[in-house]
């Protein structure tokens, strides 16, 4: 039964280093959001588990730039419908384990994933 479940990039080196440092706790259901994307129910669990669409929206990505998001006032509705129509805009990895949600790949929450799963793997 698999630990839990992980959305990723396939292609992300980062998320697939941090997956294989996981992956030493069990194995989880791996989602790749390119290949297959999120439905706008899906988006709204990840939101609901985090607190909000924001919290989930890469501000890193290529596309960001590009469309010139930085400078709009957008909405959680804004950030809700631009996760459900492109892939890069999850800020990723997301691992859901039991009731709790990592999302992306900064130290801290690499390093709280990482607490929770020793914690757990008693």
């Amino acid at each position: 039964m698999p630990r839990g479940k992980v959305y990723l990039l396939n292609s992300c080196n980062t998320c697939k280093r941090i997956y294989k440092q996981v992956k030493l706790f069990g194995d989880f259901e791996v989602r790749d959001v390119k290949s297959e994307p999120l439905s706008l129910k899906e988006v709204d669990s990840l939101a609901s588990l985090t607190g909000g669409y924001e919290l989930i929206f890469n501000k890193q990505s290529q596309k960001y730039r590009q469309q010139k998001l930085k400078d709009k006032n957008l909405s959680e509705e804004n950030y809700r419908q631009l996760l459900s129509e492109e892939y890069t805009f999850l800020k990723r990895p997301v691992f859901i384990i039991d009731d709790k949600i990592f999302v992306g790949n900064s130290k801290s929450t690499v390093d709280l994933l990482t607490k929770y799963l020793v914690s757990t793997n008693k």
